[in-house]
């Protein structure tokens, strides 16, 4: 099985001038606001480190729950937060971290077997997978 989503961003100005928009093909964005000022000064708008944030606590929180059933498991409740880290490095800026906290409610499960199949699903969800993966680029300058 092979699922291809997309997402789509567009910037016009300057770094700090500039504004951009995020959109997903599902529409839950659509021409989103981001820019310098909600990436870097806390202002309103989504920056790319929350968006990321997100997909990582939502992957992680499936993949655990597909682990669980294969566990014989159920949870009643998960809860999964991700705190994305972006640095300055030599060189630029680097997304160097992302943090899962989760809590749960798994009748039947002991701390033990908790910890096994949730750092199973820390390694093995896809994007856990994609923060390690090779990343292309097919860049075209358009009239």
């Amino acid at each position: 099985m092979k699922i291809v989503r997309t997402g789509s961003a567009a910037w016009s100005g300057g770094i700090k001038d500039g504004k951009g928009s995020i959109s997903t093909e599902s529409g839950a964005l659509q021409a989103y606001p981001y820019g310098f000022s909600s990436r870097f000064e806390g202002q309103p708008g989504s920056n790319p480190e929350e968006l990321i944030a997100a997909a990582h606590s939502a992957c992680f929180t499936m993949a655990l729950s597909l682990v669980l059933g294969e566990a014989g498991l159920r949870a009643d409740q998960m809860d999964t937060s991700a705190k994305v880290t972006l640095e300055q490095v030599e060189g630029g800026y680097a997304i160097t971290a992302s943090h899962l906290t989760l809590k749960a409610r798994i009748p039947g499960a002991d701390q033990e077997t908790f910890e096994k199949l949730a750092a199973g699903a820390k390694a093995n969800c896809p994007v856990s997978k994609l923060l390690n993966a090779e990343i292309t680029l097919d860049a075209a300058l358009v009239d």
